[in-house]
């Protein structure tokens, strides 16, 4: 196994996996990203969405997609995780963990402060693995989203 950043020519293989994700999701419909999005997105001269992979015997079996956001208590940034996602038949190897830890370490060397995600309620392995690694659920925060109709509306 080898954890590296992403490259342009891994997009269709981390697009690929984001579908899988959102299969496991049970939100299959909800993927319109496409390889120029990504491209767009992770490969232009000033990005603000980076990703890692995991790579088998050359093959990529799973991504970490995420970005930078900012705490102005402590005054520093740190890390969004946006995508975890581990082929099936690679879970349980310690992938997941790999990329948990190679994000957790450029948080210490840059000095960030926090690395945090979002993990659907349902989704008790998950959850069961983020908390045997420290995470703690934030349970005393909602979460909020305006898309769609309603983004347009208020940005109207």
């Amino acid at each position: 196994m080898s954890i590296r950043e992403a490259q342009p020519g891994d997009v269709a293989d981390i697009l690929r996996l984001i579908k899988d994700l959102a299969e496991y999701e049970k939100a299959p419909e909800e993927v319109v990203a496409t390889e120029a999005h990504l491209t767009r997105a992770l490969f232009n001269s000033n990005p603000h969405v980076f990703a890692h992979v995991v790579e088998v015997d050359n093959r990529i079996v799973g991504i970490a997609i995420w970005f930078l956001n900012y705490s102005t208590w402590q005054g520093t940034h740190g890390i969004y995780l946006e995508d975890l996602y581990i082929e099936p038949e690679y879970r349980g190897r310690g992938f997941g963990l790999g990329l948990l830890k190679h994000l957790a370490k450029i948080c210490l060397e840059r000095g960030y402060g926090r690395f945090q995600w979002w993990v659907l309620d349902w989704n008790t392995p998950s959850i069961e693995f983020y908390k045997s690694h420290g995470a703690v659920a934030m349970d005393e925060w909602t979460v909020f989203r305006v898309s769609d109709d309603a983004l347009d509306k208020l940005g109207s």
